[in-house]
């Protein structure tokens, strides 16, 4: 394959990340006007996440054998990508929780779909590049959040509801993931279905890392917004803002991680990134006024950026294959971001929000920990 090709299916790659960041984001940007239009208490918000992480469950299985059947990573990638942005919009029209259910559930079927597909395409495609590629497309998925949840503000601040919102990042994803489907070229065909498997001894405490970090990434993704809310007594605009800051400070670390890597190595990095992300969770536990909490959204952000692509480059090295490692690491990973955000709400409807930012506290304090001994074993 020619440079010029290769480095064309390297942008097309970014931009569907760009885009499927920009739909969740919106998702993000939208859930606390969807909990407040239907009048839905924590636990009934947790049952919707919990509907998106089932989808999401239901679908990923299915990936492995959808790869050989439709001709590669990259046709399962345009595919996906595409069904992603479709349902996007439809949690939007839900009138009342028993229709946001499904709609949530189509959701998180659609993105579970993109999630492994977009992110085996990208494992193709660095392999074919032979360098480190894959911060930089976790940069573009980063991006995409922030530009969705800002977009999301900026809607909001019109005074438009949740559905425009959803509309917006909708439009603006299809804009960036259809020239960007088209372009992939099929991939690898080799099946994927032990991407689900629980990892084996020599990665499972980079799996156990992994899951702790999307689970923190997760609860973000979800609780950001409704925490700066509820607790911190922002407005539905500012309260965007907590996971703008998120996704911006992961961006630009991701940006500059595959750099940081080579010069520091993947444990320190994974030990130090861990840490930071626990201070900020902390700082938005103690002192919970949204600029405060705004600023501790933004370490975490910055501290789990590198994290998960450290992980999976570890895994990678230790297992047997770099593509086994990768999808055992990230079978755990996935888990803990699908789970995480309704045992959040879950805990929340129990002991508030704040309590559940405390756990998720302690849950950093653990994968600093556990990098830690990993480092020196």
């Amino acid at each position: 394959m020619t440079s010029a090709v290769l480095r064309r299916q390297r942008r097309a790659t970014f931009t569907v990340f760009l885009a499927n960041g920009c739909g969740i984001g919106g998702w993000a940007a939208a859930i606390p006007e969807l909990k407040r239009d239907l009048a839905l208490g924590d636990g009934q918000l947790s049952l919707v996440l919990l509907a998106v992480a089932l989808g999401a469950l239901l679908t990923m299985p299915f990936a492995g054998v959808l790869v050989p059947r439709l001709g590669g990573t990259g046709r399962l990638t345009r595919l996906s990508i595409l069904a992603f942005v479709l349902v996007l919009i439809w949690p939007g029209v839900a009138p009342s929780l028993g229709w946001l259910l499904p709609c949530a559930l189509l959701l998180g079927a659609s993105n579970g779909l993109i999630d492994v597909a977009m992110n085996a395409h990208a494992s193709d495609v660095e392999s074919r590049w032979n360098g480190p590629l894959m911060s930089s497309f976790h940069a573009a998925f980063s991006l995409g959040g922030f530009l969705g949840a800002g977009l999301g503000a900026l809607v909001l601040h019109l005074g438009a509801s949740a559905l425009v919102v959803l509309l917006a990042a909708a439009l603006v994803a299809l804009v960036l993931a259809l020239p960007a489907a088209l372009a992939l070229d099929e991939g690898d065909r080799s099946p994927v279905s032990h991407a689900l498997r629980l990892p084996d001894r020599r990665v499972l405490a980079l799996g156990l890392i992994a899951m702790g970090c999307l689970m923190l990434e997760g609860a973000m993704t979800d609780w950001s917004a409704v925490y700066l809310g509820q607790v911190g007594g922002a407005s539905p605009v500012v309260a965007t803002l907590g996971y703008a800051a998120f996704s911006l400070t992961m961006l630009v670390g991701r940006l500059f991680g595959d750099g940081i890597r080579a010069r520091f190595g993947g444990p320190q990095v994974i030990v130090g990134g861990a840490l930071l992300a626990t201070l900020g969770l902390a700082l938005a536990v103690l002192l919970p006024a949204p600029w405060t909490a705004i600023l501790g959204f933004a370490l975490v952000g910055l501290g789990l950026s590198n994290v998960v692509p450290a992980a999976f480059s570890a895994a990678g090295q230790v297992a047997e294959t770099p593509a086994a490692g990768i999808a055992m690491t990230a079978t755990a990973g996935y888990l803990g971001f699908l789970l995480g955000p309704p045992l959040i709400g879950a805990v929340a409807g129990q002991v508030g929000l704040r309590g559940s930012l405390l756990l998720l506290t302690l849950i950093g304090v653990a994968v600093a920990l556990l990098a830690l001994r990993q480092r020196k074993a």
